[in-house]
């Protein structure tokens, strides 16, 4: 059985050995996503999404189709270079239009540049930052200055500057959980008003003078 077993995770991707996922990226082309937002662009190169953009004007999205609620969302994402920022926005809303603009919760890929907030969570045009707490009226908080500089330290160690990462996110109703490479970075209770119970999955291409990122492994469990 040994033998089988490894001889089977030689041949198939790591999700088809995890009972109950199903990838959220066929591996070859982008049906199930739709772009939206700014003029980033994304295309697949061998297993992977890449997103890209130079000179970005605004947040670029690649957004999936379906909207989930409930879920256990795996994934791993490196940067080709720490030029730009990103994130994995997770139950994301679309503002009404032809073109609205995303908002809601997010999943930090941050380049490390004065701070190490990947995995951390952020409301996407609403509130902010949620996990670590960020009190812009207040930059003199201790106890939230105290935090972030926590935050920052465990991402460095954290975080693989020049390899991919492994990002685990898990819903169950208002209770958000995000780990980077199996530790747990964020443990949210989300009680406010802008609750989310529902929403898309988004890769961003940051706005910014350039942003080369790229995910592989994308698979979900809904829960």
């Amino acid at each position: 059985m040994k033998i089988i077993l490894s001889l089977l995770a030689t041949l198939l991707p790591s999700f088809a050995l995890e009972e109950g996922f199903k990838p959220l990226f066929n591996g070859k082309d982008l049906t199930g996503w739709t772009r939206v937002n700014g003029n980033g662009e994304f295309r697949v190169e061998g297993d992977c999404i890449a997103g890209v953009g130079d000179n970005v004007k605004s947040n670029t999205f690649l957004r999936t189709d379906k909207t989930y609620k409930d879920f256990d969302f795996r994934f791993e994402m490196k940067f080709d270079d720490l030029q730009g920022n990103s994130g994995m926005m997770f139950r994301g809303l679309q503002k009404p239009g032809t073109d609205g603009r995303v908002n809601g919760y997010q999943c930090e890929h941050d380049n490390g540049k004065g701070r190490a907030w990947t995995a951390g969570l952020y409301d996407e045009a609403r509130r902010g930052w949620l996990s670590p707490r960020k009190n812009d009226k207040d930059p003199k908080n201790e106890a939230n200055l105290a935090a972030q500089k926590a935050f920052t330290e465990k991402g460095k160690t954290l975080f693989k500057w020049a390899d991919w990462n492994s990002v685990r996110i898990v819903c169950e109703g208002k209770h958000i959980q995000i780990w980077l490479n199996d530790e747990k970075r964020v443990d949210y209770v989300d009680d406010a008003p802008e609750f989310t119970p529902e929403g898309f999955f988004a890769l961003q291409v940051h706005a910014g003078k350039a942003c080369h990122v790229r995910w592989k492994n994308l698979r979900i469990k809904e829960l």
